[in-house]
């Protein structure tokens, strides 16, 4: 047992990227991507993501997305329609409710989210606070450095 499949914590991960691909590279493993309903997870800017869910058949009141700690919920769950007299003969999209976790790097925080033409897009943004940024120390030379007196041991 050589090989180790990363892909579970690359579906569920975002902000994590950096680690999981130097895993993947000394291990030479890729990542599936399996599950309902199917998504792409993707970088748009160097602190910047995208989650593209294909939900289609479920409206804005279908679906709910939370942000709690470091965890990001999905939910898509499909209310039954009152009033229609017709009758489903083959059901091809999938209809059943879903619930999809993913785990946020620190720092990740939810900008927004669209619906359009059955694909659910979650914008995420790193934001780094300024007191973890990194930053430069200037040096300084060694004339304005004080000098020491020597003393005598009484």
């Amino acid at each position: 047992m050589r090989t180790f499949d990363l892909s579970p914590l690359y579906r569920s991960t975002v902000g994590f990227d950096r680690l999981f691909s130097l895993l993947d590279q000394a291990s030479g493993v890729e990542a599936g991507v399996p599950g309902y309903p199917p998504y792409n997870i993707e970088r748009t800017g160097e602190n910047a993501y995208r989650i593209t869910m294909a939900v289609a058949g479920f409206g804005d009141s279908d679906l709910s997305i939370e942000s709690r700690e470091n965890t990001l919920t999905v939910k898509g769950e499909k209310k039954p329609e009152e009033g229609k007299d017709s009758e489903v003969l083959y059901r091809g999209i999938a209809g059943r409710s879903f619930e999809r976790r993913f785990q946020l790097a620190d720092h990740v925080e939810v900008k927004g989210a669209s619906l359009e033409n059955g694909l659910l897009h979650v914008d995420l943004v790193r934001e780094i606070p300024e007191a973890m940024k990194p930053r430069t120390i200037a040096i300084s030379s060694g004339k304005n450095v004080s000098q020491q007196i020597e003393a005598k041991a009484a």
